[in-house]
């Protein structure tokens, strides 16, 4: 369900794509990982024989290198793991996972991954990268690291083709993102056809003609001024790559293409960098476009 800020456009992306910041849903969903594949391995030594698992000797070890080189704490006032005692070293570790700002949370992971055996970060790795993606993170973890996939320019391009952008492109954009984004149920195939359609509605307004391509768009615009050849070449390759037969437009009419988060992220970026190239040539040539 679109809230007001959405409908109206309002940093959409920003919140859409969850870059420097996380929210609850996508904590809550980190910190279980974190559970499922480290903290609920260890288990607490045989109170008869002594013994204890190598999985929960493990997990104190890591404990031990989170207080030593994390927190930077004497190993000494570390107090046992088990959740059962006041003030656990599992607690203190949750407290500090969920009262943490974005930053800590992802520096926490990235230290785990790092620490814990390889066996135990792949796993940790693979489950992360799920709610990451799930959550709408812009960020993924890549071997050992924590990565940034939608930068600051990006998210910027999109905002702004849909804040400026004549009505029907700001509906086809915005449709873009609203199921790019569904954390439920995204759906990457409609979401690039909406991103294809934005730039055409566009290069319809800029010409005046019901079926312009973007070929016929920089047509009219270097009728106003010049362009370089090498670029103009460039844009109508790139959209051709999104519209001709050999594209992406024909694939996705096959059933037994799916396409990914990257895809439609990759063609809602480049969809607003063409709304926004076109919009900003129209308006440095004079070219009144209804909006």
């Amino acid at each position: 369900m679109a809230l007001f800020s959405q409908r109206k456009g309002i940093r959409l992306a920003q919140k859409a794509l969850q870059r420097e910041s996380i929210d609850e849903d996508l904590r809550n969903r980190l910190w279980s990982g974190l559970k499922i594949v480290v903290w609920d391995r260890w288990s607490p030594p045989d109170r008869i024989m002594g013994y204890q698992s190598e999985d929960g000797k493990q997990v104190e070890l890591i404990i031990k290198l989170i207080w030593l080189h994390y927190f930077k704490l004497p190993i000494d006032t570390i107090p046992a793991f088990d959740r059962a005692y006041p003030k656990s070293a599992y607690e203190i570790i949750r407290k500090h996972f969920f009262e943490g700002e974005w930053w800590e949370v992802y520096d926490f992971i990235e230290f785990l991954i790092k620490t814990i055996p390889k066996e135990w970060a792949n796993h940790l790795r693979e489950i992360l990268n799920h709610f990451l993606e799930a959550e709408n993170s812009a960020y993924r973890i890549i071997n050992s690291e924590i990565v940034e996939i939608t930068d600051e320019h990006e998210i910027e391009a999109i905002d702004s083709a849909i804040n400026q952008s004549i009505k029907t492109c700001k509906l086809h954009l915005s449709r873009a993102l609203e199921l790019l984004s569904d954390r439920k149920e995204p759906d990457y195939r409609n979401s690039i056809k909406e991103s294809i359609s934005a730039v055409e509605s566009v290069c319809q307004a800029v010409t005046g003609m019901p079926k312009a391509t973007l070929g016929d768009c920089i047509k009219m615009l270097k009728k106003h001024g010049t362009m370089h050849p090498a670029f103009e070449q460039a844009l109508l390759k790139l959209y051709g790559y999104t519209s001709d037969e050999g594209g992406i437009r024909h694939a996705l009419a096959e059933e037994n293409i799916t396409p990914s988060y990257a895809d439609a992220k990759f063609m809602l970026v480049t969809s607003s960098a063409f709304v926004n190239f076109i919009l900003m040539k129209t308006s440095e040539f004079g070219i009144d476009v209804n909006k």
